[in-house]
């Protein structure tokens, strides 16, 4: 393209075109690739989402080393890459933890339902546990009445 004034029109097609996308876990398998990948971006504005989504894909997000500090309260309780805000200051003011505009955040910060997943694995495991018992207890009986019936017969 010229750099004429007011030559805004090309002419031609673009000289180098991809001819397969970009992919950030061709070449590296490392586990903060697939942590950077699985990481759900929430409480944050539809905008800020699509930011943090693009830097996934094309491997410019950097997880932060250390937390870094909130703007509302002042403590070092962000954990969150590129966010300003922490978790509770951005759910109290209702607002992006990102950029800290009042937009409607599209995924809300979950914090009771890992409690309450951590809670239904044990009671799961428990159960589970407690099942196993059960029919092993189960076999226990059937082989004691299987004995006596057999005892039984013989006298």
């Amino acid at each position: 393209m010229s750099s004429q004034k007011g030559n805004v029109a090309r002419s031609r097609p673009q000289r180098h075109q991809n001819t397969f996308s970009f992919k950030n876990d061709k070449f590296d398998k490392s586990v903060q690739t697939k942590k950077i990948n699985a990481k759900l971006h929430d409480g944050v504005c539809q905008r800020c989402k699509e930011v943090l989504e693009w830097r996934v894909k094309y491997s410019k997000y950097k997880p932060l080393s250390k937390p870094k500090k909130c703007v509302k309260c002042l403590q070092k309780t962000v954990k969150d890459s590129y966010h300003i805000m922490c978790r509770p200051c951005a759910c109290d003011l209702e607002v992006c933890a990102k950029c800290g505009k009042r937009e409607d955040v599209v995924i809300p910060f979950n914090i009771e339902p890992e409690k309450t997943e951590n809670v239904e694995n044990n009671l799961r495991s428990s159960h589970r546990r407690s099942c196993r018992r059960n029919e092993e207890s189960d076999d226990d009986l059937d082989f004691d009445l299987d004995d006596t019936e057999e005892n039984s017969q013989m006298d």
